[in-house]
């Protein structure tokens, strides 16, 4: 699969059982042999569940607490979303399980706020971007990698429960964790301190990504009963 040049739109789609669990519209900041990276700022498209956007609007927790028991039957819907308050970059490795990203206050000098490591399945490169899996778990990072703190550990352990995620991306996870903590302890990828992250600004003459006509289709099964 080819390339994306810098400033391009990458999409990077959930999926889980051949349907998308939420598609998201980035800018290509850099693709290269150690990971490709991108950019996202208030304002760029996504389609999110239902549960997730009722939870961010309302607070309620019983929305997003429906999220995991829906995605494991197969009973969600989408919604149009846009990305809202913060600009933030995606370190996304090839064959890894996990990514990085760095969250800016853009309203405060594009200040870095905190890292995140989101575990995910490695990404499988398409035509408008990437597919990949969020595995539910992640972990918070302070700016100056000071010290961390995991978070959704109940919502994984759920969805381990449920069927979301097989044991096979829980051994993965496992030996993923290490590296991820291993590269914070370190300082190697994003985390280095001449890596630049922390002085990274969004373009101002990059519009905001939006996401292709064909992005709930584009490689995937027919639904069954489709004409």
């Amino acid at each position: 699969m080819r390339r994306f040049r810098q400033g391009e739109t990458a999409v990077r789609r959930d999926l889980f059982r051949d349907r998308v669990w939420s598609a998201h519209a980035l800018r290509v900041v850099a693709d290269g042999p150690e990971a490709l990276v991108l950019g996202c700022w208030p304002g760029t498209q996504m389609f999110a569940p239902t549960t997730w956007i009722d939870w961010l609007q309302t607070g309620d927790e019983t929305a997003r607490s429906r999220a995991i028991p829906q995605l494991a039957c197969g009973h969600w819907q989408l919604g149009s979303w846009s990305w809202r308050s913060t600009a933030h970059l995606q370190w996304v490795p090839p064959e890894a399980w996990f990514s990085v990203h760095a969250f800016y206050e853009p309203t405060d000098g594009h200040r870095l706020t905190h890292w995140y490591v989101n575990f995910q399945q490695p990404m499988r490169r398409t035509a408008i971007g990437f597919d990949t899996f969020d595995l539910l778990l992640d972990l918070v990072i302070e700016p100056d990698l000071s010290r961390w703190t995991w978070k959704d550990e109940d919502e994984y352990a759920h969805g381990r429960r449920l069927g979301v995620v097989s044991e096979a991306d829980h051994r993965a996870v496992q030996m993923a964790r290490e590296e991820a903590t291993a590269m914070i302890v370190e300082g190697t990828g994003p985390f280095a301190s001449d890596a630049g992250w922390r002085n990274w600004r969004s373009e101002p003459h990059w519009p905001s990504p939006s996401l292709p006509t064909d992005t709930l289709t584009l490689g995937l099964p027919r639904p069954s009963g489709s004409g």
